[in-house]
């Protein structure tokens, strides 16, 4: 087991979508007053860690993951004294501040790429990859994330430039020291002004690999073999640590698109000085088929458990993982894994005591401690997401079924998690006194903070709750996990223990009563609910439950 004990280990920590959370000056965007103005009510959940979206200058053409200035405040979000005002107020509430770092590509209008683009000797112009095309055509076939090639042409220098993600996200040139030097520089800024570490954008694709056409027909196994994990990203990673985070008390997680099992520990393993923790999208892209998100397809829960289990495994003993069901790129998590229908408050408790009794950092999204769920607009024009807007051109080019694709957008676009917060009933849901940039999910009347803040049956009241427990017993942050009956097509239990305590996890994931018999690992005649979504689980014995749908609960064995 990893014993070595550090409060990175044993934070929680929230996400902040800056755009949707809160608007304090009525131009139906959030912004930093916004996130200030609600400080309270992050901290009464129990969280150690805020993690920021972006925040820095920016077009907005991904909603700020393309950056134009890292020194600099995006004008929509305020200034560099709001900024300031937000780190103090996180800090006096003792909390800390994780940033977005997103050095794997810049915004086109990034002071460097103007550079760089102007003429092929510019001393810039290697900051960015820049290839000839071939055959009247791009350099080779790599499709962008979102949509069409990850090449665009510059007619200045009659060249191509490489942007994995839009076009207006060139990607930077990681073989450049002189690059490397400036990324390093901006990290320090921050991390001097107090901020508490990096979440890193897409991490793993920032070692190019040789210009060479993909094989792959299925766009994720081209992130896996084509774009992450390049030759030299363990050299990068460790020159970062060893130039910039090793000279700091902070915390780093690695978006880690392509990481599997295989390489995941390369990159969190102690004695790599790389990263910390990472996010792998083992159990994330479960539900994409062939053609990558608009091509949904069911879950396989037995699967969803066994990548749960194997990453365990992978860090028992190195490493940290990352326990996480949903962020700013995916849907809701009650949407997704439980029900948000019938079982909406059990599924989203449910959800939330799974996430909280697991080995690793979890992380929670603004407003999944509501139980915030997915939207289904009528109109694409409802819609905002630049991955939706391009995935839905190309499909119209291609002619293909649009309420179809529309259908797709509802139960896998990322706008599901981006629809501005619920606070109250009031109009906007208490959001903003202007018009939303984002329309606003119709079930706010219901869903907000201000029904559940003081109910003591409600979501929100759960998680402050599993929160607590969580911090109260470090043995569920620390101790071993095990998996009773994975093969188990509606349940998900397992052990949690170590030498002082043992405990007993039952989470029913379906609509159904479901009989369940544990195993003989422990004793269990004295077993104490330390918390549940509804109470005991009627046993017919003590190695046999009867869950009721949606149930959870978790048990301390005396």
């Amino acid at each position: 087991m990893s014993l070595k004990k550090t409060w990175w280990k044993e934070a929680v920590v929230y996400q902040v979508y800056p755009r949707s959370f809160n608007d304090s000056n009525g131009d139906g965007i959030g912004d930093l007053q916004g996130i200030i103005e609600k400080l309270d009510h992050i901290k009464s959940i129990g969280v150690d860690v805020i993690w920021l979206c972006p925040v820095y200058k920016s077009p907005n053409d991904d909603n700020g993951y393309d950056i134009s200035d890292y020194y600099d405040i995006m004008d929509e979000f305020g200034s560099m004294a709001d900024f300031d005002e937000l780190l103090d107020g996180i800090h006096a509430r003792g909390m800390k501040l994780l940033m977005d770092l997103v050095v794997n590509h810049s915004s086109d209008e990034h002071a460097w790429f103007k550079e760089s683009r102007s003429s092929k000797d510019n001393p810039k112009r290697d900051y960015y990859i820049w290839k000839e095309g071939k055959n009247g055509g791009p350099p080779n076939n790599w499709p962008s994330f979102f949509s069409g090639s990850a090449w665009q042409y510059a007619g200045e220098t009659d060249e191509y430039y490489l942007h994995l993600f839009t076009k207006k996200q060139p990607d930077l040139n990681w073989e450049n020291p002189k690059l490397r030097e400036e990324v390093y520089q901006l990290m320090r800024y921050w991390l001097d002004k107090g901020v508490n570490g990096f979440r890193m954008d897409v991490i793993s694709v920032i070692s190019k690999r040789n210009y060479e056409d993909t094989p792959y027909t299925n766009f994720n196994d081209t992130i896996a073999h084509v774009y992450a994990n390049g030759p030299r990203i363990h050299e990068f990673l460790k020159e970062m640590n060893r130039e910039v985070m090793s000279r700091y008390d902070v915390m780093t997680v690695g978006e880690g698109p392509g990481i599997d099992l295989d390489t995941g520990l390369q990159y969190v393993a102690e004695e790599a000085r790389e990263l910390n923790m990472l996010f792998h999208f083992g159990h994330m892209f479960m539900d994409h088929g062939p053609g990558g998100r608009f091509d949904p397809k069911p879950i396989d829960f037995v699967e969803f458990k066994k990548i749960f289990r194997l990453w365990d495994e992978k860090f028992q003993s190195d490493g940290w993982g990352s326990i996480f069901l949903g962020n700013h790129d995916f849907q809701r998590i009650v949407s997704r894994f439980g029900n948000d229908g019938e079982f909406w408050q059990e599924s989203a408790k449910l959800l939330c005591l799974m996430l909280m009794t697991m080995r690793g950092t979890p992380y929670v999204y603004q407003g999944d401690e509501i139980g915030m769920t997915n939207v289904a607009f009528d109109s694409i024009d409802d819609y905002d997401d630049v991955e939706i807007m391009n995935a839905y051109a190309e499909w119209k080019e291609q002619g293909k079924n649009l309420d179809l694709f529309l259908k797709h957008v509802h139960v896998n676009g990322r706008d599901n998690a981006r629809t501005p917060i619920q606070w109250d009933a009031t109009k906007n849901a208490g959001f903003t006194t202007g018009k939303p940039w984002l329309k606003i999910n119709p079930n706010y009347p219901e869903i907000n903070v201000a029904n559940q803040q003081n109910a003591g049956d409600s979501i929100l009241t759960f998680y402050r709750e599993m929160i607590s427990k969580r911090k109260a017993n470090p043995s569920l942050v620390y101790g071993n996990y095990a998996v009773i009956n994975e093969e188990h097509k509606q349940v998900y239990a397992y052990w949690r223990w170590d030498d002082s305590i043992k405990y007993l996890i039952l989470l029913n994931f379906s609509d159904d009563q479901q009989p369940f018999e544990i195993d003989d690992r422990f004793d269990t005649n004295n077993l104490t609910l330390v918390i549940g979504n509804m109470g005991a689980v009627q046993t017919g014995n003590k190695k046999s439950f009867n869950l009721q749908p949606w149930q959870a609960a978790l048990y301390q064995i005396q």
